[in-house]
């Protein structure tokens, strides 16, 4: 089967001169929409069929496609072993200790393909492995989850949290699920449990179908389809600029000759055709998940379905981000919702607020995940500077262009938004090339094209910032553009949240304020906002009652110069 395989994509690959391999993928990403629509038709009443006919399809794209008996042996070895630990360690270490397990087994994979055979574009076993982990890991807390007093759990906790350990086999399906095996998107098992008993299917907007279903599963053919045409469309376009834009031109000796303005401006759009391929392949693979009927997610205010509970990609909203934060929390989404939920949040102890230990090892964690190349230390630390320049720039500058009350956008404001749109895309090309290119030295020779422009804007930036007497300047300067209305505007607040919160319980108040601070400050990529840091708290609050000190002063100045004024005119 593997020689017929390779036949058939080598009589594509060489005319087009596209490497085999990665036209493999492509393959099984296609592949999987026949293999859905059949496997959305085997008998509801009977979950069996639909657990081996997953496990065999993967089985398939391992071993008849890719020839990765290897690879195969590796996910089954991260997958019996956690399956044990869930079943045996029953103490309120097992979830780490999978954790420890799962994270050694994939950087031993890291390893062994920088330092072993692998190379180029040849496809391994190391991609599908980090997808396992997101799903083994995620796995594990929810059997913890299971077995703790539910008034200890938050409201997604209990939801996910798995009473008694699944069978051996619908674990296996779990993990084999072959639309997302080998690029994504992850997702908890109690969501894919619910899909396997059709439970996902019972809510009351389906129920109004009635007689119409043959099937529980409502349809998606023509969201899936188009799901698949947006892939196809991102891979051609993908082939078709690749030739054009690319880190070779980068890296030669013609593109130091070229303008500096030019060599600057020339990594956004390579940026863009990096993404190409990831847009391209997980819009493939969400499609398949959507075709499946995993992709259901109840339905929306216009009163149509939504298919978006397995989404990775926010194009859109990526294209168009005007700072960073928007950027990261639209790429790879699941693997964020995973850093967060399983990360982020469980390396603090209850009852404290995240703090610098949860955001050191979100992003250690997120690093390690992603692979031990140099490239993608360069590209999160670069992140994280770029996440504290706009921090800066949104409290200290964005303000200037709204309106004195705040109440909306000032006449300049669409000036601000296109700059900040520019800046955050230039940035961006600039900070993804060690991510493409991996070795330091290649990262280094990239930057240096350029001059490391952007380290120095943001260093110049996190310096002026970092001084106190700049950050008293610019509030000074913001306090007085309109010192009543704003603090008009803010007393209407303040009454508006009190009037709120005296019509709420204790315990409601105390998981509204959990509940917010985990929806305001989640991580990105492992690039956590720096604001839910303790010392940097304290810190705001010292500044917070600094500036209410001050803003009394000056209007007391204020009052006695009006008074001063009133007796110089014989009032």
């Amino acid at each position: 089967m593997i020689q017929l395989i390779d036949y058939g994509v080598s009589l594509v690959a060489k005319p087009a001169g596209l490497p085999t391999d990665p036209l493999k993928l492509v393959l099984t990403l296609l592949l999987s929409y026949p293999f859905c629509a059949i496997l959305k038709r085997l008998p509801d009443d009977n979950p069996f069929y639909k657990r081996l006919f997953c496990i065999n399809v993967s089985a398939f794209y391992l071993l008849g496609v890719f020839d990765l008996k290897a690879g195969l042996m590796t996910l089954l070895y991260s997958s019996l072993g956690t399956y044990g630990l869930a079943k045996y360690v029953k103490n309120g270490f097992m979830p780490w200790i999978v954790f420890i397990f799962t994270m050694g087994h994939l950087l031993f994979s890291h390893l062994e393909r920088i330092f072993g055979e692998s190379i180029g574009d040849q496809i391994d076993i190391t991609g599908a492995q980090m997808v396992l982990v997101m799903k083994l890991t995620t796995f594990a807390w929810n059997v913890h989850d299971g077995r703790q007093p539910e008034s200890t759990l938050t409201a997604l906790q209990k939801d996910r949290a798995l009473k008694s350990l699944p069978s051996l086999l619908d674990f296996l399906s779990y993990v084999f699920f072959f639309p997302s095996m080998m690029i994504g998107p992850s997702y908890d098992y109690s969501e894919f449990s619910r899909w396997l008993d059709l439970s996902m299917f019972d809510g009351p907007e389906l129920q109004k179908l009635g007689k119409k279903r043959k099937r529980k599963i409502p349809r998606s053919g023509r969201v899936a389809a188009r799901k698949a045409l947006e892939g196809v469309f991102w891979l051609a376009l993908w082939i078709i600029l690749d030739d054009k834009l690319n880190a070779k031109y980068l890296l030669s000796d013609k593109f130091v000759r070229l303008n500096i303005m030019y060599r600057i401006l020339y990594l956004w759009p390579l940026g863009f055709v990096y993404r190409l391929k990831y847009y391209g392949a997980w819009s493939l693979a969400e499609g398949s998940c959507i075709l499946s009927g995993l992709g259901y997610n109840g339905k929306g205010p216009d009163g149509k379905l939504k298919w978006d509970r397995v989404k990775n990609i926010d194009i859109w909203r990526f294209e168009t981000g005007q700072n960073i934060h928007v950027l990261l929390e639209s790429w790879n989404m699941n693997t964020n919702k995973w850093l967060k939920t399983y990360v982020y949040l469980r390396v603090t102890p209850k009852g404290q607020k995240p703090g610098f230990r949860s955001t050191l090892l979100t992003f250690l964690t997120s690093a390690f995940w992603h692979g031990v190349n140099p490239g993608y230390y360069l590209t999160f630390v670069t992140g994280a500077f770029m996440q504290s320049c706009g921090r800066s720039a949104r409290r200290y500058i964005r303000p200037f262009f709204l309106k004195p009350d705040l109440s909306g956008d000032g006449p300049y404001k669409k000036y601000y938004d296109i700059v900040c749109y520019v800046m955050t895309q230039l940035f961006m090309g600039y900070a993804v090339q060690p991510f493409i290119l991996l070795t330091f030295k290649q990262s280094i020779i990239a930057w240096s094209r350029v001059y490391f422009y952007a380290h120095v804007v943001l260093l110049g930036t996190i310096i002026t910032f970092s001084r106190k007497d700049v950050r008293k300047f610019m509030e000074k300067k913001l306090s007085a553009r309109n010192i009543e209305k704003s603090s008009s505007k803010l007393s209407n607040i303040r009454f508006e949240v009190e009037q709120a919160r005296s019509k709420r319980t204790k315990q409601e108040l105390e998981d509204a304020e959990i509940q917010s601070r985990q929806l305001l400050h989640e991580p990105s990529m492992g690039i956590p906002d720096d604001e839910i840091n303790d010392e940097l708290l304290d810190e705001m609050r010292k500044e917070f009652k600094s500036d209410l000190i001050e803003l009394r002063g000056d209007l007391e100045d204020f009052r006695r110069r009006a008074k001063a004024a009133s007796l110089t005119d014989g009032h």
